[in-house]
């Protein structure tokens, strides 16, 4: 056995000497093609710890740009950011529309005539009662700051005898600027937004411009009868799509009041007295008969700071279709004119 042992053994070594050659150092296998797993993590781990260092300085950035943007004392007072533009060839009248909101109207009155740029403020009455008197910080236009007092915008009430949604259009003789910042009560324009708003306005100053897009569609496209339905703020938002902005909140030429009042047809005036509704579509309709040019969409914040309107209520949306219907007939033509444009301010807007 021991000699089978050793002859087993000399067997082997002459058969490894014949696949490696006499003397040659046998070749070991072939290093596996991939690191191991330890080592190829390596490189792995350090790409991942990179993108999660960008990722947090980037979560960083975007933090104190929102904390940037809140809303605070600056956005709404007129003494905001140097960067805000300055308004150009005068300043603008704000007219305020109210019906039975005292508080309300205190904040709006209030906070508009701080504005930089607003020459006056004018607030359409049609209550039966007379109006509240003002506070002593807005009496003679004089309003008080922190570091003693400056000159604000002065206030006055328009006084009308007759309760109608037309009268939002009269004409004021006291206008000296002729741009119109038309709003209600209850919604608040930060001073830096109205600024620029206006200065898109001084850019097309026909145009009404403002921050409320709504459109007109056609019921049945492929029809041969032109029946028309209102798209609310959804629809704009879906197509990107608009042909009015509610005079709640834009820009306009004074001329337009005249216009309104002394030359639009007498039939719409009666429509919106019997309706009490759609005052802000007939002036649309107006503006886009004597432009053939459609409006202007500012994109901006604006804050509600009232309770729900009239646009909350049921039927609202078959209403307003039923306004568009009958004034495209007075007309005879449908003088709304659809566009996608849209001003945005690139300066305080990453996606514009």
């Amino acid at each position: 056995m021991p000699r089978m042992a050793k002859l087993l053994l000399k067997l082997q070594a002459t058969a490894a000497d014949r696949r490696h050659g006499p003397g040659r150092i046998r070749r070991h296998p072939l290093a596996p093609r991939h690191a191991p797993a330890a080592t190829r993590f390596v490189p792995s781990c350090r790409a991942l710890c990179l993108l999660a260092l960008a990722a947090a300085a980037t979560t960083l950035a975007l933090a104190l740009t929102l904390q940037n943007h809140r809303l605070g004392p600056a956005d709404l007072s007129s003494s905001s950011s140097s960067s805000a533009i300055s308004p150009r060839g005068g300043g603008f009248a704000v007219v305020i529309n109210t019906w039975r909101r005292p508080a309300l109207l205190r904040r709006s009155v209030t906070h508009y005539a701080a504005c930089g740029g607003v020459d006056a403020v004018h607030v359409v009455w049609s209550e039966p009662r007379p109006p509240p008197p003002l506070p002593e910080t807005l009496r003679g236009g004089v309003l008080g700051g922190l570091n003693g007092t400056r000159r604000g915008a002065g206030v006055r009430f328009e006084i009308n005898e007759a309760d109608s949604l037309n009268n939002r259009f009269r004409p004021i003789r006291a206008l000296a600027a002729d741009a119109v910042f038309s709003v209600d009560d209850d919604l608040i324009v930060p001073c830096s937004t109205l600024r620029f708003a206006f200065s898109v306005w001084q850019s097309a100053p026909s145009a009404m411009v403002g921050f409320v897009p709504r459109m007109h569609w056609l019921t049945n496209p492929r029809g041969s009868e032109e029946e028309y339905r209102y798209g609310s703020w959804w629809s704009v938002w879906w197509t990107g799509t608009y042909s009015m902005v509610l005079s709640k909140a834009s820009f306009f030429h004074k001329k337009y009041l005249d216009m309104y009042t002394n030359q639009m047809l007498p039939s719409i005036h009666k429509y919106v007295n019997e309706n009490r509704n759609c005052e802000d579509i007939a002036m649309s309709f107006l503006v886009a008969n004597a432009t053939g040019a459609p409006p202007v969409w500012v994109q901006g914040r604006i804050f509600e700071i009232g309770s729900s309107g009239i646009s909350s209520l049921k039927g609202h949306g078959l209403q307003r279709s039923r306004c568009l219907n009958t004034f495209a007939a007075m007309y005879g033509h449908m003088p709304l004119v659809a566009t996608t444009v849209k001003a945005v301010d690139s300066r305080r807007s990453w996606f514009w």
